[in-house]
């Protein structure tokens, strides 16, 4: 286990509290959390906060009840860390809280959710990372057809049932193993694997015809 002392004010090397936390992993932090360093909480949260709220946004369409959401899901993990299993990823703890969430969300709602999908490949390789639309580097005329394809992935995306478009995002975007996924949304690796192929062939099917 990575070593989680973490040296109270600026130590002779002019190295910050907040600065040795950004060197922990996840354990460590939380860790040092609970060992009464308060500034290891807002690592975590400066770690998470714009990837969950990416994620929930896919999930529920709505951006802001997503920030409202991921507001609660730092007060859950806020309140209840000291019962977080460290023999596990804290990343999967969190996402799973984030899922909960989410779903309860769209049970509340009678209207089926937009989710915006930053990915289109013809073949899904197990190996593949997440894409991004957005690219610092890319040039002006890249970064208009980026966003012209993510218009397109808004409205295919959003004739994907719930379940098939919450395994997606998890592993075409998060990049999530399909293990973690598992663990994530409660259901076991077979229907996990099975959901995504068949999110991946509807979303091929819907999208294709727009991208000729």
């Amino acid at each position: 286990m990575a070593d989680v002392a973490v040296k109270r004010g600026a130590p002779a090397g002019g190295v910050s509290v907040r600065e040795q936390l950004r060197t922990l992993d996840d354990s460590a932090v939380v860790q040092a959390f609970l060992g009464g360093e308060e500034r290891a909480f807002q690592e975590l949260v400066d770690r998470y906060q714009t990837r969950l709220l990416n994620f929930v946004y896919r999930t529920i369409g709505d951006r802001e009840k997503a920030e409202d959401l991921v507001q609660e899901v730092f007060i859950r993990v806020y309140r209840h860390l000291h019962r977080f299993d460290a023999s596990k990823k804290f990343s999967t703890w969190i996402y799973t809280i984030a899922s909960n969430l989410a779903k309860n969300e769209l049970r509340n709602r009678s209207r089926n959710p937009l989710v915006l999908f930053q990915t289109i490949t013809k073949h899904w390789q197990d190996e593949e990372r997440p894409l991004q639309f957005e690219d610092a580097l890319s040039r002006p005329d890249d970064l208009y057809r980026k966003r012209h394809l993510r218009e397109l992935v808004e409205e295919a995306t959003a004739r994907l049932p719930e379940h098939h478009r919450q395994v997606f995002v998890l592993r075409e975007l998060e990049g999530k193993s399909y293990e973690e996924i598992a663990e994530i949304t409660n259901c076991n690796l077979g229907t996990v694997k099975s959901r995504l192929n068949r999110a991946r062939n509807s979303f091929a099917e819907i999208i294709e015809p727009w991208l000729k």
